[in-house]
């Protein structure tokens, strides 16, 4: 398996907080965020961003969500759009389920659904097409590519666990689970609301419960991070056979565990991950987690 030559200094990426920046001045307009609440935010946001250095991207949105849900008095400030991705993702859901159910490879044509539906991220941006990227990801070659392990891993594991990343993307995570993984998944999403990411709520409103059982990670950043996850988590994670984790934020939180039950599933949105991937904006990654890190 070929190394991956990372640059370590992208994780702590000044790019980042101009993307944060962007995403709260979206809020701030979506809301009207008055002159003093947004002096107020902005004051909170200079200090939490200048420890970028000694903390994750994941955990210093975390805390830049609170804050802003904190000054705005709004528990779930993305839930229009959560529920509007939700809505959309079923409509294409209904489209494709035969489709897949029907190709000579429905892992292939599942799996590329799955990894198109990460596009749907309210966080990363204020729209996209999933339609377009939908037939992109049919027709492009993955950028790293470690599905035939994917799959040798599923056929042999008695225990999944997924990790959920966004409203919308967990309807198409959803048809990949019904068509590979039948009845041997845990499904996980956040504990409360942080950006678009998915809740019980989520999983609650695609019935994603009919198809796996679903828990908590016990904690409210938009990502993994094991040393603040549930005990509940830690037991299904320390027991799992094969772990799937979709995502950018999942990605941030586990890439450094080198664990070679990890798959990483997902689309490249943004250059700091490309950087550190050594592969294009815009890419389709399957990336097994054993694979060694950095120089």
């Amino acid at each position: 398996m070929d190394m991956i030559i990372v640059d370590t200094k992208t994780t702590h990426d000044k790019r980042c907080v101009e993307c944060f920046l962007r995403g709260y001045k979206r809020l701030f307009n979506k809301f009207n965020v008055d002159d003093e609440k947004q002096k107020s935010f902005l004051k909170v946001f200079d200090q939490k961003t200048s420890e970028l250095l000694f903390f994750s991207a994941p955990l210093i949105q975390r805390e830049l969500n609170l804050a802003f849900r904190d000054i705005i008095g709004i528990e779930d400030p993305f839930l229009s759009e959560k529920k509007h991705s939700n809505r959309q993702a079923f409509e294409i859901y209904n489209r494709w389920k035969p489709v897949v159910f029907e190709t000579h490879d429905s892992f292939k044509a599942s799996l590329r659904l799955a990894i198109a539906g990460n596009i749907m991220d309210y966080g990363a941006a204020d729209s996209f097409d999933i339609d377009s990227v939908i037939i992109n990801v049919l027709h492009t070659d993955f950028a790293i590519d470690d599905s035939c392990l994917l799959k040798e891993k599923i056929d042999t594991a008695k225990k999944i666990l997924y990790l959920g990343d966004n409203a919308g993307e967990i309807v198409f995570d959803k048809l990949f689970i019904e068509t590979n993984l039948s009845d041997k998944v845990t499904y996980v999403v956040k504990s409360a609301p942080v950006l678009n990411d998915v809740t019980m709520k989520d999983a609650d409103e695609i019935r994603m419960i009919e198809t796996a059982k679903v828990i908590t990670n016990g904690y409210d950043a938009p990502s993994t991070v094991l040393s603040k996850c549930s005990e509940e988590f830690m037991k299904e994670y320390n027991t799992a056979d094969l772990i799937i984790s979709k995502g950018q934020g999942n990605l941030e939180g586990l890439l450094k565990e080198y664990d070679d039950r990890i798959f990483f599933l997902l689309m490249v949105k943004c250059d700091v991950i490309a950087d550190m991937l050594n592969v294009k904006k815009g890419s389709f990654i399957v990336l097994n987690g054993g694979r060694k890190i950095g120089k």
